[in-house]
């Protein structure tokens, strides 16, 4: 049976709820990586240690990942989201309960559970996002959302940079529970709600057009998890997470209005090509002060492509309400891969001279363009026919008034 459409108020008010509850969890696991690594640095742990933690922590999220994408389908999204958040700010605050009497054992445990209570609801938070958009703006509520976040995150780190573990967490834990306040503006439950399909992950898997692109998200994730090492030795966390954000903020809303209008698959080979520019300009000339400051842009905004293509609107466009949740558990575990990954390889990447590495990356960034081209453009082709032919009406219209114009003065 057909749903009536929704009345225009309530899909905007489901649709501000979307928003911030992404606005406040993408935020959130910002800050909480700081959090985590300021417990590290009061442990003073070995490396290894800080490894294992820190696989440790996104193990938690992707496995978290396929377990609330399961049980997703046995509950009612509204009921768990609300879980979802609770858990998270309980999460949150359990840095500060064991601040005095901190050991390693306690630091295992916080990122096992601050990984499950960001992991567990992110995919029906994503998935109510796509419910709330349709196909020919979700590249642009996801550019704007990213846009958002990605001005903020660096006012946020440097505030919470400045506080010690115990305020700090029970700051984060307060923004957490934040996110519970939206929903007092009660989201309309058929959207929240809707029945679940019982599609397999192995079904997602043999789809081909999810493939295609998953396959070329995935080979990115593993380069940059290997080439994270020598980019972090020479640049360092600061410059990354803060001037990169603010760097490729503005091309997040650019790439998300680009994919409405010309198509989520050129937009994305254009973050592509942008990356393997970048690394191969940085390998003909690794000594040149410029090639690290055009690096440094280039990879900003070929990550704002990503981020406004690939985290929000591929899998919600290539996925059913009732079965999204799958669609992007699956389709964003190599984002969190790439930090396993990069964990794991730097006593083997750093052996590698820099020129070989960025020279490799290059190469391996060209393969992984290969699968795009033969991956179907998920923008529906009407929806782009009729902007082009919005856009011919209106040059028409344009010209049609100024040669009006010309003959009533001749």
């Amino acid at each position: 049976m057909l749903r009536e459409p929704e009345e225009p108020s309530i899909l905007r008010r489901d649709l501000f709820i979307a928003f911030f509850s992404l606005f406040n969890v993408f935020l959130w696991q910002y800050v909480m990586r700081l959090i985590i690594d300021s417990a590290l640095r009061i442990l003073y742990v070995t490396y290894t240690q800080s490894t294992l933690i820190w696989v440790t922590y996104y193990s938690a999220i992707i496995v978290s990942g396929i377990v609330g994408s399961i049980f997703s389908s046995k509950i009612s999204r509204l009921n768990f989201l609300y879980f979802w958040i609770v858990l998270g700010a309980v999460s949150s605050s359990l840095p500060a309960l064991f601040s005095s009497s901190f050991t390693v054992t306690h630091a295992l445990l916080i990122s096992i559970l601050l990984g499950t209570s960001l992991g567990l609801g992110m995919p029906s938070c994503m998935a109510y996002f796509a419910d709330c958009t349709d196909v020919e703006n979700r590249g642009q509520m996801s550019g704007i959302i990213f846009l958002v976040t990605n001005l903020s995150a660096p006012l946020f780190v440097i505030s919470f940079a400045t506080l010690d573990l115990r305020v700090g967490s029970l700051i984060l834990t307060a923004w957490r529970a934040s996110g519970l306040v939206v929903f007092l503006l009660k989201p309309k439950e058929s959207i929240v709600s809707d029945i679940k399909g019982k599609e397999s992950f192995v079904s997602i898997l043999h789809n081909k057009s999810f493939a295609l692109y998953f396959v070329a998200w995935l080979m990115f994730n593993l380069i940059d998890g290997f080439e994270r090492p020598v980019l972090d030795r020479i640049f360092g966390d600061f410059q990354y997470i803060l001037i990169a954000p603010v760097i490729g903020s503005i091309f997040t809303l650019i790439a998300g209005v680009l994919c409405d209008r010309i198509g989520r698959k050129r937009v994305v080979l254009y973050g592509f090509i942008t990356m393997g520019i970048a690394y191969a300009i940085i390998g003909i000339a690794p000594t040149a002060l410029f090639s690290w400051y055009f690096f440094l842009t280039t990879e900003s905004i070929s990550w704002a492509i990503f981020y406004a293509t690939f985290i929000l609107v591929l899998w919600g466009d290539q996925s059913q309400s009732g079965n999204r949740e799958k669609y992007y558990v699956v389709g964003n575990a190599p984002f969190f891969l790439s930090s396993i990954v990069r964990m794991l390889s730097v006593p083997y990447v750093m052996l590698i001279p820099e020129i070989s590495a960025f020279s490799l990356a290059s190469f391996f960034l060209f393969i992984a363009v290969l699968p795009l081209l033969y991956a179907p453009e998920t923008l529906p082709e009407r929806k782009i026919e009729l902007r082009r032919l919005r856009k011919y009406v209106e040059t028409a219209r344009e010209v049609q008034q100024r040669y009006a114009e010309k003959v009533t003065k001749g």
